[in-house]
This record gives C-alpha cells, structure tokens and sequence, in this order.
C-alpha cells in the first residue's frame, strides 16, 4: 500500500467517517474512495486540493512527502 492510500485510510478511519460518507461529503463515489485507498488509482490534482481542505492537512503529509 503507497504512502497515500495508508494516509488517507488513517484518517478516513481517524474521523470515524464510512467511505460511503467521505464519498458524498467530497462529492465522488465509494469506488472512487475504495480505488484511492487500495492504491489502484490516484485522485485527481483537485481531489487532492478537497481531500486536504477536508482533512485540514497539507498536500506533502497526504502524499506521503513529510510526516507532519
């Protein structure tokens, strides 16, 4: 599993959150949130831009670039 997916997964999981709920609260699908966390599939620059905002995390720690 990359760097992201774990890290997205933590704090998915972290903020008690179903993939279904983090999924209409960024306006995508389950799948999309499945794909992004088993690593098969990379969000777009601007979900990234929502992921972090939501999360409030910066792009770098999200990536897997710093550890804070």
């Amino acid at each position: 599993m990359n760097k992201f997916a774990k890290r997205l997964k933590e704090l998915r999981e972290e903020k008690g959150f179903s993939k279904t709920k983090l999924a209409k609260e960024l306006n995508t699908t389950e799948a999309n949130i499945c794909r992004w966390e088993n690593g098969t599939r990379s969000p777009n620059i601007d979900s990234i831009i929502l992921l972090c905002q939501y999360f409030k995390c910066t792009s770098d720690y999200l990536i897997g670039l710093t550890d804070f």
